[in-house]
């Protein structure tokens, strides 16, 4: 996801609301994928069934914690390990939604100062 340099002018808004929506669906990917191999995870290691393992996945991945008794000792590996990675997708999709808006706020800044700058430069009998 490349962005424009910040000497180019700043995206228009249909493209900025594309790419907010191309990001939106990388989040959304990354966040689905995550929530079936908790599923999975839950299921075959820690033995539980399915909607209990759709569940602890979806409180880990929500940061809220799991749900209920892990019996084995692989399903009880399983959920730390898996709370691990969900704080880390967690911070990653946080990052994928606020960058689109945060670059554009920093581009905008940039262009008004190089403005601000080039005003500046202009002797004053020039200037419109």
């Amino acid at each position: 996801m490349i962005y424009e340099h910040k000497h180019e002018p700043l995206l228009g808004r249909t493209a900025f609301l594309a790419r907010v929506a191309r990001h939106g669906g990388v989040a959304l990917m990354i966040t689905l994928v995550s929530l079936l191999v908790g599923t999975l995870g839950y299921h075959g290691l820690a033995a539980q069934s399915w909607i209990d393992s759709f569940l602890n996945a979806a409180m880990l991945m929500g940061g809220m914690g799991p749900v209920g008794d892990i019996g084995p000792t692989a399903g009880k590996l399983f959920a730390a390990f898996f709370a691990l990675y969900a704080g880390f997708v967690f911070i990653v999709v946080a990052g994928l939604l606020i960058a689109p808006l945060f670059h554009r706020i920093l581009h905008r800044f940039h262009l008004e100062m190089e403005t601000e700058r080039k005003r500046a430069t202009i002797p004053a009998d020039r200037q419109r």
